[in-house]
């Protein structure tokens, strides 16, 4: 599967999937640019995927649309917006440039968000960041967590094309909740080298994200004793829910002082 990513906004990707001169686009937060590149490259737009229903992921769909008024809509059956042709439930498939995509419902940060994935490609929207994760908006931490150990669970090393570029601030924190996990640190002093010389830092492949991404194993040690520790709980045996919601409780407080962007 071809993938190129398109900034958008001021920290938004939108990724956008060829074939020949076919493309569908995952999450347009703005038209402009990608109309411009569209006319550019002389593509035909097949179809939209839309991972929840905040207006930095869909700004851009009815300017499309009015361009591209054939293209489907894909998005989770709890989005409402009224251009969606195709509302998706977890297990369904789509077809998109010549590959088929499985739907995850990882709700959470939104309540109808979802996830696109095959054994290349996780589009994951605002569920998991590089070396981070999205914040609890209107679902729970019970729900996040088990969206979040959903997509842990995919067995194949994909790309994870997430939202978002957030690296270096998630990363100055995997450092601060693992300060013993050389890995970590390795990808941390990476992603500020790349940084510095304005490289994306996404995509990232899951594995990365399994072994250097604490909201990817929160419930293990030794970052659950970490945590534990932090909370002032005597005991790191506590449910996954309440260990994920303490690691992003800690992780707000701090991105709350904007020491993690430095």
């Amino acid at each position: 599967m071809q993938v190129q990513g398109l900034n958008a906004l001021s920290d938004n990707y939108i990724w956008i999937i060829t074939q020949q001169k076919n493309i569908w686009v995952v999450d347009p937060g703005e038209s402009q640019p990608l109309l411009k590149l569209i006319k550019q490259n002389q593509w035909q737009l097949q179809g939209i995927l839309l991972t929840h229903h905040h207006w930095d992921h869909t700004h851009g769909v009815e300017d499309l649309l009015a361009e591209f008024p054939q293209a489907r809509v894909y998005a989770g059956h709890l989005t409402n917006k009224t251009y969606i042709t195709d509302s998706l439930k977890q297990g369904d498939k789509i077809q998109v440039g010549g590959e088929t995509l499985n739907v995850l419902e990882t709700p959470g940060h939104t309540l109808d968000h979802i996830a696109y994935f095959n054994d290349q490609v996780l589009f994951c929207g605002d569920t998991l960041f590089a070396g981070g994760c999205g914040r609890v908006f209107e679902g729970t931490a019970e729900q996040m967590t088990e969206s979040l150990l959903k997509l842990r669970a995919i067995e194949a090393d994909v790309w994870v094309y997430c939202g978002h570029e957030y690296t270096l601030a998630n990363m100055n924190f995997a450092v601060i909740a693992e300060p013993d996990n050389t890995d970590i640190r390795a990808r941390r002093d990476q992603v500020r080298a790349d940084t510095q010389v304005n490289k994306p830092c996404v995509p990232s492949k899951l594995l990365t994200e399994k072994h250097t991404n604490p909201f990817l194993h929160f419930d293990q040690t030794p970052l659950s004793v970490n945590i534990a520790q932090h909370c002032g709980q005597g005991s790191p045996k506590m449910a996954p829910p309440k260990l994920f919601a303490e690691l992003r409780a800690w992780k707000d407080a701090l991105d709350a002082t904007g020491e993690l962007d430095e």
